[in-house]
């Protein structure tokens, strides 16, 4: 049974329908006179069709990424059909999900999807153009953003109709979580943070790929120099915090990246990380200072621990719901 949460997609149901799908592939001739597969197709999911081309299109960067990672040649190959069924089994509960939403009659307004936009730059504290530079960075314009949005409140809304409905979370719940994490809720440390982030374009390869990190060593060396690290993400830095100097705000390590959150337990106040790479590209980790929190009063938790219990019911849900669509629906995967 493949593993699947909420955060990676919100689901589906199914129309069982007789339909007969001819299968074929999309041939040009070559210069030579032979033939070349341009586009065929890859899996059929009730009465509509997954293609070659859209596979191609949503796998590419990873592709690249793995490529790129210097893996031995058959291990790269097994890693690669293990990620791209993985892509094509999301591709499958997507179209699932979007023929569920059509027939439930689902529809967003564009001014739901302004309201996301507008949230997504109040909680990054990006204006306008800081969110079209951030963007920009991963290779995205507005207009896809604001598609992608679209679908993820399609997405939710459907969720929302046939899990969630009847989720309740008890005080004893939330007791019992509580003192279930003593990490989170127990005293804590804040750590104060600054970074120096270059961006990875999606779909770079090797090459460009090197370049960016040959980049960073640079800026590396300029810091081991005694060179100011707030100056020097204003000069380098290519994220929207550059012209503050790298300000990140306070975090505890609990709520970053398991990576970033190693590196930095092993530091002091004026040290900074080595070269990580995250999802938005090469980056270096500045702790300006790091301050001892009191722990969490059980009042300051109750949201924040009621939205992860609430998250976790909807994910445990929405796997058993997604994986019974999936038995009842007529996919096949032509691969």
């Amino acid at each position: 049974m493949r593993s699947k949460t909420m955060s990676q997609f919100c689901l589906t149901s199914v129309r069982m329908m007789s339909v007969v799908v001819v299968l074929t592939a999309c041939l040009v001739p070559s210069g030579g006179g032979a033939t070349v597969l341009v586009d065929r197709i890859v899996a059929v999911v009730n009465d509509e069709i997954i293609r070659l081309v859209e596979l191609n299109e949503k796998f590419s960067p990873l592709e690249q990424q793995i490529r790129s990672q210097g893996h031995p040649s058959g291990r790269e190959e097994e890693m690669i059909y293990q990620k791209r069924m993985e892509v094509l089994n999301d591709m499958i509960d997507e179209k699932l999900a979007d023929q569920q939403i059509s027939e439930a009659g689902i529809m967003v307004n564009p001014s739901e999807i302004d309201h996301a936009v507008e949230q997504v730059k109040a909680i990054n504290r990006y204006t306008d153009e800081e969110l079209r530079q951030a963007l920009a960075l991963s290779g995205i314009d507005m207009e896809r953003y604001r598609e992608e949005i679209r679908k993820q409140i399609l997405r939710n809304k459907l969720v929302n109709l046939k899990v969630t409905s009847s989720i309740i979370i008890t005080q004893s719940d939330m007791d019992a979580y509580m003192s279930a994490h003593p990490e989170i809720y127990g005293p804590r440390k804040q750590y104060q943070l600054r970074n120096i982030m270059m961006a990875i374009h999606t779909g770079a390869d090797a090459q460009n790929r090197q370049s960016v990190y040959e980049k960073m060593t640079a800026v590396v060396e300029m810091l081991d120099d005694g060179q100011l690290f707030a100056e020097v993400a204003k000069r380098y830095s290519e994220g929207p915090n550059a012209v503050e100097g790298g300000i990140l705000g306070s975090f505890t390590l609990n709520d970053l990246e398991d990576n970033i959150a190693d590196a930095l337990s092993q530091l002091e106040p004026g040290q900074f990380t080595p070269i990580i790479e995250t999802e938005y590209g090469y980056q270096i980790f500045y702790i300006e200072e790091i301050i001892d929190a009191s722990p969490k009063t059980a009042d300051e938790s109750a949201s924040e621990i009621r939205r992860k219990l609430y998250e976790q019911q909807v994910n445990e849900r929405f796997q058993a719901w997604i994986e019974k669509l999936r038995q009842d629906a007529h996919i096949k995967i032509i691969y």
